[in-house]
């Protein structure tokens, strides 16, 4: 067997996808190993952060690899899923690991992983299904048996992470507006979610965040109206503290002084780390936010990869390759015949592009701190398979439903051949002549 045919054998799908995770990873690598030093001077062995990161990495590129040789009609059955992370989402508050002041990690035998991130997966796979059942059931019907599944879910990750629980609510949101949910439906639940939201956060303004009941229900409420208070309003020096902290002529200059506190140090810091890379950065490895930048090597590694890689190689590279990304899933989703695959490969899609989004977004200080990472780039053992799982399934996807291969193109030249010699065979002799000239010429 040849080395083209191993390749063939091994690595299915779209070869566009398959060349964004390398360049995802190797970013992962370099950038990690630099980001985490703060977690390097805890161990004896400073090599210890990016050999569990490289680990995590290698197993989900295993991941992704079965994950596209299984035919995408068996990722129906995952359905059945998520009532199994519903379960574990229920226990999470009660039993789980607490981590940054809250409880969303799961201890199984030595291994901690975030239920979440499984339900993220459960609930696209469960929308796909479902979507794909419209002309065999009524468009009410299936509106009702997505909201009795997702709703709950959704409600569940909210109540320990905010922002995990919006940011699944929006890519079911989008999957039911792509899946041709009529419009009026779609507008109610837009409507009543506002609602609820708004409701929300004024009760968290109004109440108490230390009262009891509130910690219970809402164990988060404190963080997410300071996160919110300090993006709107930063706050402000009184007349006194600006005379005592500023000198004669940083008085005069009023907006010179900023105030540096716990609420908004991660925004200044990362702020700081891109200014200081300018256009090329200040090399791999040279960042000096990345020693003070809170979560520099999770929440906040896109400030540190634009600080050492700058701009133009680093900033602007990422966020092209998972907008390259989610070109491909749109190609792979018009390619596909059923409606199932069509519609789990652009929910895979979106979730990647959308969290990437949304970590890039708060990194440059566009939206309030929400602490998730970017995928497959960022720390984190859960993140980094759960990612891997996606591009697993949109690789399975692009090869069994829209037979897009790593040998597409060899492939269709030997098709066109195979035509020709037929056409030439029924036209005689001057055929004959044509085709042992094309023959001479590849040979």
């Amino acid at each position: 067997m040849t080395r083209r045919e191993i390749i063939k054998q091994l690595f299915h799908g779209d070869v566009s996808v398959w060349i964004i995770l390398l360049l995802l990873c190797c970013f992962s690598i370099v950038e990690g190993f630099s980001a985490s030093s703060t977690l390097a001077y805890r161990h004896s062995n400073i090599l210890l952060p990016i050999i569990r990161h490289s680990s995590f990495l290698f197993l989900g590129v295993v991941l992704t690899i079965a994950l596209s040789h299984v035919h995408y009609k068996y990722f129906s059955l995952a359905i059945l899923l998520l009532p199994f992370a519903a379960l574990l989402l229920l226990i999470t508050p009660y039993i789980g690991v607490t981590v940054n002041n809250s409880a969303r990690f799961l201890d199984l035998f030595g291994f901690q992983f975030q239920p979440s991130e499984i339900a993220k997966l459960a609930c696209i796979i469960y929308l796909a299904f479902w979507l794909s059942k419209r002309g065999k059931m009524s468009d009410n019907m299936i509106y009702k048996i997505i909201l009795w599944g997702i709703v709950p879910v959704c409600l569940l990750i909210t109540q320990a992470n905010f922002s995990t629980g919006f940011m699944l609510s929006s890519v079911c949101f989008l999957m039911m507006f792509i899946g041709h949910i009529p419009l009026k439906k779609l507008g109610s639940l837009l409507f009543f979610t506002f609602i609820a939201l708004l409701l929300g956060s004024l009760l968290i303004c109004v109440i108490p965040t230390d009262n009891t009941l509130v910690k219970r229900v809402l164990p988060r409420a404190d963080t997410w109206k300071k996160r919110v208070t300090s993006f709107v309003d930063p706050p402000q020096l009184t007349e006194g503290e600006r005379l005592r902290a500023a000198s004669e002529a940083e008085i005069a200059r009023k907006d010179s002084i900023f105030i540096l506190t716990d609420d908004n140090r991660q925004n200044a810091h990362a702020k700081i780390a891109i200014a200081r890379g300018g256009l090329i950065g200040k090399g791999p490895g040279q960042s000096a936010q990345r020693d003070i930048l809170p979560q520099a090597y999770d929440d906040f590694i896109y400030a540190v990869i634009v600080e050492e890689l700058g701009i133009i190689f680093g900033g602007l590279a990422v966020l092209i390759l998972y907008i390259m990304l989610m070109i491909r899933v749109g190609i792979v989703a018009r390619k596909c015949e059923g409606l199932f695959p069509q519609y789990l490969v652009l929910g895979c899609g979106m979730m990647i592009v959308i969290q990437a989004l949304t970590h890039i977004a708060v990194s440059v200080n566009l939206i309030p701190v929400t602490g998730q990472p970017l995928p497959l780039i960022s720390r984190g053992g859960t993140s980094i398979i759960m990612t891997c799982a996606y591009i697993g399934i949109i690789l399975s996807i692009s090869h069994f439903g829209a037979k897009m291969d790593v040998e597409e193109d060899k492939d269709e030249p030997e098709g066109q051949t195979e035509e020709l010699e037929a056409e030439t065979e029924s036209e005689g002799p001057e055929g004959e002549q044509i085709l042992s000239t094309l023959n001479q010429t590849d040979a």
